[in-house]
């Protein structure tokens, strides 16, 4: 396939365009931007390929994959100005991964149909955050982070329904540690983290579900596509501590309603997807 043909640009073009957006919102919101990643994937992915319901799985799993960078990148920048609580990345690793594990099993059961429709319903619980933030800076002054079983089991739900959805679970991190008093910018920094968590082995989950699959777009390798991850992660890279940056300055409610209005879209049309693939 060459390189310079306008079919090839277009998609280049697109993933870069859509990496620059996953960047600034790793950085700005702590999420992994997957939100942002699979919709373009399956925007763009038909025009490569006759893989029908197969292609959700690739855009996933390149999602997931283009998280580790993004959120990696957007955690070293918040690093630097002394965010990320560590010790709340190390108590949750092991039921993010536990969730991510039992994620990948569903997914390796559940057919292309199904999982469009995992992704619109997800997309829309999640749009409910960022349309109404307001709700979710509510704090109980004794609230605190949750521990024993608690702490597993929303971390290991948090990190098998993130691995379905392709997404870095960010905003749940956020929630959980704003509504437990901790300050927002330490809650968007600690989310970036866990969503590198949840991405590296959802990225090697997929990567092994893929493989030997025939007929899906070009440069794929199992459930990753190689040129679009390229392409995306490069783009983020740059972009994740421009997010960071407005975290820091820009009115942040105002950005999540619009974000939460672009959401509301995204689950429409995978409604819509669910139904007609």
């Amino acid at each position: 396939m060459n390189v310079f043909q306008p079919e090839v640009l277009g998609l280049i073009i697109a993933m870069c365009a859509a990496g620059a957006i996953a960047g600034i919102t790793a950085g700005l919101f702590g999420i992994g931007g997957g939100f942002v990643v699979v919709p373009a994937l399956l925007a763009v992915f038909p025009l490569f390929s006759d893989a029908g319901s197969q292609l959700i799985y690739v855009a996933i799993g390149t999602s997931l994959a283009s998280i580790i960078v993004s959120s990696a990148r957007s955690v070293q920048a918040h690093r630097a100005r002394g965010a990320v609580d560590f010790a709340v990345l190390r108590d949750w690793s092991v039921w993010l991964i536990l969730g991510v594990c039992v994620g990948l099993l569903v997914a390796s059961v559940t057919d292309g149909r199904r999982l469009f429709l995992v992704f619109a319903v997800g997309v829309l619980a999640y749009s409910i955050y960022f349309l109404f933030p307001g709700f979710f800076q509510r704090t109980v002054p004794t609230l605190t982070m949750p521990k024993g079983f608690a702490r597993a089991g929303l971390a290991s739900t948090l990190g098998g329904f993130s691995a379905l959805l392709g997404i870095g679970g960010g905003t749940v991190t956020v929630i959980t540690m704003v509504m437990c008093n901790r300050p927002v910018h330490q809650a968007v920094a600690t989310a970036a983290g866990v969503g590198f968590i949840i991405a590296l082995p959802g990225t090697i989950g997929f990567l092994v579900l893929g493989l030997g699959v025939e007929g899906l777009p070009f440069g794929s390798v199992g459930y990753i596509n190689i040129p679009a991850l390229l392409a995306i992660s490069a783009v983020s890279i740059v972009t994740a501590p421009v997010g960071v940056r407005w975290a820091h300055s820009l009115n942040e409610t105002r950005l999540k309603r619009l974000f939460g209005c672009y959401l509301v879209f995204v689950a429409a049309t995978m409604f819509y997807k669910s139904l007609t693939i």
